[in-house]
């Protein structure tokens, strides 16, 4: 049996779907704790399904990047562990990186000449590897840091608001920032992003102001037309 055949089996297939199922538990989970916790806080039923609905909508931009390079990874990998790795990560640069990093630590191409299952098998563990660092830290700091913020803030509600909404700022103009460094086509995508949203959030969602909710959402849809029309042109 070749590496391909192997990593595509049922057993494989079963043994991922168990990750991938816990993932989808703790997400009824979650909801269900929200729903709850909103009858407690008196919040009015329309919240949490705007936010709800917002959520879904704004994920729908990046849950395609992570869908095409599953459908990339799939081919190397196996269909199964490229279905586990995303659905419980869903960072697809980091996957892939992690696995092409596997591969050449290991004397090979991710997918290419010398890549055997020994390879995929290292690709496999740095993938792990690579993930179960985040949940280390994650499990281990995540309470800390929510009493350092709450320390932070003085038990001033409105200071707080402002410092998460400068952390926010912080950290999605880092990700641009990287973004734009990787070329113009990344670069369009971001301008077109803000451009959107600041015509939106201006003009649009001042007459229609249920559109506010699927801002970020179209702002995305714009951006990537953005770096479609860019490419185009470049390529023409």
């Amino acid at each position: 049996m070749d590496y391909v055949e192997i990593s595509n089996s049922m057993i494989v297939y079963l043994l991922c779907g168990i990750t991938v199922a816990l993932a989808f538990v703790q997400a009824v989970l979650y909801i269900r704790m929200a729903k709850k916790m909103t009858v407690k806080a008196n919040i009015p039923a329309t919240v949490p399904k705007t936010a709800f609905r917002v959520g879904l909508i704004s994920a729908i931009g990046p849950a395609l990047g992570v869908f095409i390079v599953m459908v990339g990874l799939m081919t190397s990998i196996g269909g199964p562990m490229a279905w586990q790795r995303l659905s419980i990560i869903g960072a697809a640069p980091t996957e892939l990186t992690a696995a092409t990093l596997g591969a050449e630590a290991a004397g090979a191409e991710l997918g290419g000449a010398g890549f055997t299952l020994k390879v995929m098998a290292v690709s496999w563990f740095v993938m792990a590897l690579n993930g179960a660092g985040w949940l280390v830290v994650t499990g281990l700091f995540t309470p800390a840091l929510e009493n350092l913020r709450t320390k932070m803030s003085g038990g001033d509600s409105k200071w707080l608001v402002v410092m998460s909404g400068a952390c926010s700022l912080g950290i999605f103009g880092y990700l641009d920032v990287n973004e734009i460094g990787k070329g113009w086509g990344n670069a369009a995508a971001v301008a077109g992003g803000i451009i959107g949203m600041a015509i939106l959030e201006k003009f649009v969602a001042k007459k229609v102001p249920k559109i506010r909710e699927y801002n970020l959402g179209i702002a995305m849809i714009i951006g990537m037309l953005f770096a479609i029309i860019y490419d185009m042109a470049v390529g023409a």
